[in-house]
């Protein structure tokens, strides 16, 4: 199984790919981020998204995304311009085949470091320790992307015992 993880965002969307072996072990196939340009209009960084995005999921070919949930902003001009990056991605998402998971950041550091109020550092060194990294992912965004990506794996892990 391998799964896209996905931290949104219209400036810096964050992806991580990350396949679970046969002994249950976690890969890391790919991360990075997709950044669009500041002088580019809304539309056109949302276009740009989806094209990169769509790129991205024809090379991998995950089977699920886990994307980070909205959970709380103060600025409501970021909050929704994180909202419209959300959406492209659900589309891209949808529009490939791929079954979309959305988590709320609690439940990511829940999952990934044991403690839902964790802080960001202890997210990311997790993850470098899950997927058994040299370094800790860079930046931010693909470590969260990560983050995702494995809270899905840990989720369908225990549904599965159910």
């Amino acid at each position: 199984m391998a799964v896209i993880g996905i931290d949104p965002g219209t400036a810096i969307t964050g992806y991580g790919i990350v396949a679970e072996g046969q002994e249950g072990s976690l890969i890391p196939l790919a991360y990075g981020v997709i950044r669009t340009h500041k002088d580019l209009r809304p539309e056109e960084r949302l276009a740009a998204l989806y094209t990169q995005l769509t790129l991205i999921l024809s090379e991998y070919q995950p089977e699920y995304g886990a994307v980070e949930r909205l959970f709380f902003q103060q600025n409501v001009r970021t909050a929704f311009a994180v909202g419209e990056a959300r959406g492209v991605i659900l589309l891209a998402l949808a529009q490939a085949g791929i079954p979309a998971f959305e988590y709320n950041p609690v439940d990511i550091k829940q999952a990934v470091a044991g403690y839902g109020r964790a802080g960001k550092k202890q997210v990311q060194e997790m993850v470098r320790v899950l997927l058994n990294l040299q370094q800790v992912p860079a930046p931010d965004d693909a470590a969260d992307a990560l983050a995702a990506a494995i809270c899905h794996i840990n989720s369908y892990r225990i549904k599965g015992l159910i």
